[in-house]
């Protein structure tokens, strides 16, 4: 981390939960990463990238799952996404799901992650519901991830309560924090996911997993 965190003075007492080995866990994801490729791409430290995405002063890169898919489609489509008069459902733009691909994965080993899904998660690491909730200031919360990880060495990733489908969890994992027996902490399971969001095919398979939250996916905005 090239000795830039921890940059606070507060004591931090990260509560940990373990994600055995052989879990499902699922994911959204443009189709030219693989299923199990951590994204590269390093946030901005103020402006653009993920919530708790690497930045230049502390370099790892991050996956972004979730423990179903509903959980997965929800937290990469739903946000900021308003309920329609007079019927109350939810239309999803088309350019959310092109060229996204909804993967399985299995976990190949424990996970250890930070959990942040109870109030008092949220103390053990002097935060409260804002660093989950507030889409204003992600480079607060990019920063918080790092902090964490500076005072938690042995977190894998963090683990919180899904804004988009309540009690259900989302979770990230840092690449450089985790490894697998053949180094990678994750196996792909073909067949169980939706390789192309953006058919036809995959726009009706996905609304049906989206209609217990009422959305559902436009068509194409261009002639196919």
């Amino acid at each position: 981390m090239g000795g830039f965190f921890p940059m606070i003075d507060l004591k931090l007492r990260p509560h940990r939960r373990v994600i055995p080995a052989g879990t499902e866990l699922w994911r959204v994801h443009l189709s030219r990463y693989a299923p199990d490729e951590f994204n590269p791409r390093l946030a901005d430290i103020h402006f653009d990238g993920g919530r708790f995405d690497g930045t230049v002063l502390d370099q790892y890169h991050s996956l972004y799952v979730a423990e179903s898919a509903l959980t997965a489609l929800a937290e990469s489509v739903l946000r900021s996404r308003p309920h329609d008069a007079p019927t109350g459902d939810r239309t999803i733009p088309y350019r959310a799901v092109w060229q996204r691909t909804l993967s399985c994965l299995r976990t190949r080993s424990d996970l250890t992650l930070v959990s942040l899904v109870s109030g008092a998660d949220l103390a053990g690491v002097c935060q409260d519901a804002r660093l989950l909730e507030d889409e204003s200031n992600y480079a607060r919360a990019r920063r918080w991830s790092s902090e964490i990880r500076a005072q938690a060495s042995d977190a894998m990733g963090l683990i919180w309560e899904s804004r988009r489908n309540r009690s259900e969890h989302a979770l990230v994992l840092y690449h450089d924090r985790c490894a697998g027996p053949d180094g990678t902490p994750l196996e792909v399971l073909p067949g169980r996911g939706i390789p192309d969001l953006g058919s036809a095919e995959g726009r009706e398979r996905a609304d049906e997993l989206l209609a217990p939250l009422y959305a559902r996916i436009a068509r194409p905005e261009w002639p196919a």
